[in-house]
């Protein structure tokens, strides 16, 4: 099955996660463990990577799942079509009993493990919703303000809907592309419950 990644109906621009499930053979475990610390060093360096996650078989069975977050479609596609996880993926290659699957999550699911991924465990949705309150609100408080006050000259003889609309796009792309990516990297250990 191919891995190749698919742009129809995304932009470049837009965020994304790949999600990769595979079967490792019986006995391949620590050394494929290994290799997936390599390509963690690997995807680090990456520009536009915005985080990694890996979850273990239960035990019992032998389904590991990767998942990449990246900024960008075309940040995706760099590391999709990079020598080096070719040459990664040809020294997984005898670890791998079958392939199981490869998937895409476009949008702003990057900002937590995407639900649509059953079989990936997703954060409780209290802590999401304490943890997007907890960064929305200085971002909505100071985009309040510079728009309300430092710009009135410029935007207050708007009527209020209007002036709405840069305020909300300022905090939409700051919450997408800078605050939200941070957060959770931060909080990565409670949203698992690791604290």
């Amino acid at each position: 099955m191919s891995e190749q990644l698919q742009f129809e109906g995304h932009q470049p621009s837009d965020p994304v996660s790949l999600v990769v499930r595979r079967r490792i053979r019986p006995g391949q475990e620590a050394t494929y463990e290994a290799l997936l610390a390599e390509a963690n060093a690997l995807l680090a360096r990456l520009p536009g990577h915005r985080g990694t996650g890996v979850i273990r078989p239960a035990p019992g069975e032998q389904e590991y799942t990767l998942l990449a977050r990246f900024d960008s479609l075309t940040s995706a596609a760099a590391w999709e079509l990079s020598p080096e996880r070719a040459a990664w993926l040809d020294r997984i290659a005898p670890l791998v009993d079958e392939h199981v699957s490869f998937e895409k999550q476009p949008g702003l699911d990057f900002w937590f493990t995407p639900p649509a991924a059953a079989t990936l465990r997703q954060p409780p949705r209290w802590k999401m919703a304490l943890l997007t309150l907890a960064a929305l609100y200085p971002v909505s408080v100071s985009t309040s303000w510079l728009f309300g006050e430092a710009l009135k000259p410029w935007l207050g003889h708007l009527v209020m809907p209007i002036r709405a609309i840069p305020q909300m796009i300022v905090v939409v792309l700051l919450m997408t592309y800078l605050v939200m990516p941070a957060v959770t990297r931060w909080a990565t250990p409670w949203l698992r419950g690791e604290k």
